[in-house]
């Protein structure tokens, strides 16, 4: 038999397979990074022990995409999640110095009829896989995919959630642990067009209440043509590539093309937090005169919602997905501009140990911000 209970183990290999192969595709993003040694969804798979460099170390993250699966359910289109996913793991991974390598995945979904649906759905999951992956420069060394019933919920009759780990390698003099941030030294912004996959819960709740169940099918002609749940989907843009090649990455032999003095991704707990944590090691603080604007859609939510400026940017990015410090901040926007990113100086680290912020939220634009408890 192929199913014991509700559980459909013959598709479920199925899965696993047409998973596998969309993994093989990323293999060419690091060439000689994986030896295969049983090539099939179930053999074995491992980094080459030469691939790393010398003195480096390891780093392992680990993340999900949230409530963010909930509205590629709504909107039926599974293409982008894997954005989100690999933006949470592997720019985690870049604020410390490293430079992601390889990344795996656990994918729980409610149940796996044989279906259209669900294979459609598989294959929307397994493009983005691919996509994503190769915009992360790493290889997907390996998953898991689960059928876990009622435990897993959400929008319409196909539910699934989605982590995933990280393997990153840092060299040990190019970590960047928040102790080369001087004062004086600029922060750039890094433009985030979407949401990324944090405070969506937040985002979910406050346009279902303005336009019912079906908030998603809405549109509202002051953000343009597409749907609230289009808007709310846009994918994370991955950051990581971009930020290895300024850094140098692992390998001392690549010249770094900028000075980076510390790296901070910014999801949930907005600036205040991240930021805060970025200079925490050396107890000084940052003043943001010229931060970047939100995007409306992000600011229509927060209008709907009655939210404060200070709680929307301790909740959302508020415009930047990640902050880099540096004291040379040209090279890091020239180059910026040949990945085709939005990247501006927003202020300065300083002394006083506050972060400060001129807003550029709905409630009070161009009032200063303090945030001390960070």
């Amino acid at each position: 038999m192929s199913e014991v209970g509700q559980v459909n183990i013959k598709f479920g290999d199925d899965v696993s397979k047409m998973l596998y192969e969309a993994a093989k595709q990323s293999y060419a993003n690091r060439p000689g990074a994986v030896i295969e040694l049983h090539p099939s969804f179930s053999g074995m798979r491992v980094i080459a022990s030469d691939y790393k460099p010398q003195d480096c170390h390891e780093i392992l993250d680990s993340d999900g995409a949230g409530t963010k699966v909930e509205i590629a359910e709504r909107t039926q289109d599974h293409s982008t999640i894997a954005h989100d996913l690999f933006a949470m793991v592997c720019d985690d991974a870049v604020v410390r110095g490293g430079e992601p390598i390889a990344v795996t995945t656990i994918l729980d979904i409610n149940k796996l009829p044989d279906d259209l649906q669900t294979r459609e759905t598989i294959r929307g999951i397994a493009t983005g896989y691919v996509a994503a992956a190769s915009l992360a420069k790493v290889v997907i060394l390996g998953g898991e995919s689960a059928e876990l019933g009622e435990r897993i919920n959400g929008y319409g009759q196909l539910n699934y959630n989605w982590g995933a780990v990280v393997l990153a390698y840092v060299h040990k003099e190019r970590v960047l642990a928040g102790d080369k941030i001087v004062p004086g030294d600029m922060l750039v912004g890094l433009a985030e067009k979407g949401f990324r996959s944090n405070g969506i819960t937040d985002v979910r709740r406050v346009l279902g209440e303005e336009f019912g169940p079906l908030w998603h099918e809405q549109v509202v002609s002051e953000l343009g043509g597409a749907s609230l749940g289009q808007l709310v989907q846009r994918p994370s843009i991955i950051y990581s590539k971009f930020i290895s090649e300024l850094t140098g990455g692992c390998d001392l032999a690549k010249k770094p093309l900028a000075e980076i003095t510390g790296a901070a991704h910014i999801t949930g707990g907005g600036i205040p937090s991240k930021l805060g944590r970025m200079l925490k090691p050396s107890g000084l603080g940052a003043i943001l005169l010229s931060p970047q604007t939100p995007p409306p859609i992000m600011k229509f939510v927060q209008e709907l919602s009655g939210m404060s400026d200070e709680e929307s940017y301790g909740k959302w990015h508020m415009g930047s997905g990640m902050i880099v410090s540096s004291p040379k901040p040209v090279p890091i926007i020239e180059h910026a501009k040949k990945w085709g990113l939005e990247a501006q100086i927003m202020g300065r680290i300083t002394r006083e140990p506050t972060i400060k912020i001129v807003s550029q939220g709905v409630e009070a634009s161009g009032q200063t911000l303090v945030f001390t408890d960070r």
